[in-house]
């Protein structure tokens, strides 16, 4: 066993070890976590019975347990935040009992064996931030179309093209269409190569003018080049910028920033 200040580490642990250092973790609100070989039995709203396998069981300090099996990020069974605890030694080996006392819904891990356990002391209260993804992106400049250029005018998203779908097409302040190809990563030939399938499509009569545009927070220099051979332009915005702007949107529906 390695122990550190308010810190364990078992490897193959006797299951009455391993039972008192999983309640002392649990009741002092740390992190523990067990790898072994478990049943997990599940009854409340529904009920569900998973054999005997070898599985990852993490309780959190804030008494949330999951199950996790070799495969998959999802739990197989979990209980949230809140949860009570029982650790106990039986005849089938080292049960944990996850009760939720409200909604009167119980998990039951049972160890038969134990390869790894960890009681961990973690501290994190880092910000989490997630910035926009592409159709953020498009709503923000659906919303506040300026974010393109001044007086561009939305006309429809999400158009359908035999190569795909034209995230936005719009006027610009002179009345020249635009087709507008948006990106959250640096965008790459691929990028520009797309936006030229889009235009294959769309700019059919060689009486009219339709610019092109790949909207990205950056472009790699040989998409940058391609993108000059075709005439076609690159708009710098980034997805940072474009979370921003939704958090001024009060709920106008999209239909409201589209030209009829």
């Amino acid at each position: 066993m390695e122990k550190t200040k308010n810190q364990h580490l078992m490897k193959n642990p006797e299951l009455d070890k391993a039972a008192r250092v999983i309640k002392s973790g649990i009741s002092r609100h740390k992190t523990v976590i067990i790898a072994g070989e478990c049943t997990v039995e599940y009854s409340g709203r529904a009920s569900s019975s998973l054999d005997l396998g070898q599985r990852i069981v993490i309780i959190k300090s804030d008494g949330a347990a999951l199950v996790h099996r070799p495969k998959d990020y999802s739990p197989v069974n979990w209980q949230p935040s809140g949860s009570i605890f029982k650790t106990r030694l039986n005849d089938q080996g080292l049960n944990i009992r996850v009760h939720r006392r409200k909604e009167r819904e119980t998990m039951e891990i049972n160890f038969t064996s134990i390869v790894m356990l960890a009681v961990l002391n973690l501290v994190d209260a880092g910000e989490f931030t997630m910035w926009a993804t592409e159709s953020d992106m498009q709503e923000a400049i659906l919303y506040k179309p300026q974010l393109l250029e001044e007086g561009f005018r939305p006309i429809t998203k999400e158009m359908s093209v035999d190569p795909g779908f034209i995230d936005i097409i719009g006027n610009d302040r002179n009345g020249t269409l635009a087709v507008v190809e948006i990106k959250r990563v640096k965008a790459t030939k691929d990028s520009v190569e797309q936006l030229k399938k889009y235009m294959d499509v769309i700019d059919l009569d060689e009486n009219r003018y339709v610019r092109a545009i790949i909207v990205a927070p950056d472009i790699a220099e040989n998409a940058k080049e391609l993108l000059e051979d075709y005439g076609y332009e690159y708009k710098e915005l980034s997805p940072q910028i474009c979370a921003e702007v939704l958090k001024e949107k009060k709920g106008k529906p999209l239909t409201a920033f589209f030209e009829f």
